[in-house]
């Protein structure tokens, strides 16, 4: 009788990875990118058990949309005060902190559980081809 694998933290085994995201659509590279912040690229993977990769993203400033969505996609915040709403276009966004639009469209992907905050720790977004992380992807 065969029986269900079912993953120890002990048994955890974490890789790094790097994403180009230069020239490449915004909704299809956040997937992939969450996919292997959970785990489920591993043949191992177990729903309650945080197994997932590290993932390191270059160039994030150059990620690509479709449609108007550079003028048309807003990003909204409330300071929690009367009058405290802002709203952003992608456009600004991309000017200002152009590694929040990948770390925004990640975050979405990920369950809203207890594991989100730390899978979202392993997310490393750079603006830039320039990341401090070359001893860990083995370069």
């Amino acid at each position: 009788m065969q029986k269900t694998y079912s993953q120890k933290t002990s048994e955890i085994k974490r890789q790094w990875h790097i994403v180009d995201a230069k020239d490449k659509v915004l909704g299809r590279i956040s997937t992939d990118i969450a996919t292997k912040l959970i785990g489920k690229n591993k043949k191992e993977y177990t729903p309650h058990i945080d197994a997932g990769d590290y993932v390191v993203v270059i160039n994030a400033a150059e990620v690509a949309v479709t449609g108007n969505k550079e003028e048309d996609k807003k990003y909204y915040r409330h300071s929690g005060f009367p009058g405290g709403f802002k709203e952003r276009t992608l456009a600004k966004v991309r000017a200002q902190f152009p590694e929040r639009i990948i770390e925004n469209a990640v975050k979405n992907m990920l369950p809203k559980n207890k594991l989100q905050g730390p899978r979202m720790a392993r997310l490393k977004v750079y603006a830039g081809p320039d990341h401090n992380h070359e001893s860990q992807l083995g370069a």
